[in-house]
């Protein structure tokens, strides 16, 4: 994504504006997750190496929080993530 939000938020309805927020939000902070620990990857510094991995996982922690106000605001997302995880327990169960 690298800092360009994936939808015109001007073409969305007031009703769902502020979920398409939230989700423009979690896609920026797993982009941030990911440079992160691909740069983390790379560098054969172990200061840099531990400063990436740390500010990655500070990215994670705001991925939980963007989420925890998604499934507050959309509640069909809740129901959906709910049967997501069900479905991985059947196929772990096989």
């Amino acid at each position: 994504m690298l800092s360009k939000i994936p939808i015109d938020l001007k073409n969305i309805n007031k009703e769902e504006l502020d979920k398409e927020i939230l989700r423009a939000g979690i896609i920026a902070e797993l982009d941030a997750i990911n440079l992160y620990e691909q740069l983390a990857a790379v560098t054969e510094n172990p200061l840099l190496k531990k400063v990436f991995l740390d500010i990655a996982k500070e990215e994670k922690t705001h991925v939980g929080e963007f989420q925890a106000l998604l499934l507050e605001f959309d509640k069909e997302q809740l129901k959906e993530l709910e049967e997501g995880k069900e479905e991985i327990e059947e196929i772990k169960q096989e």
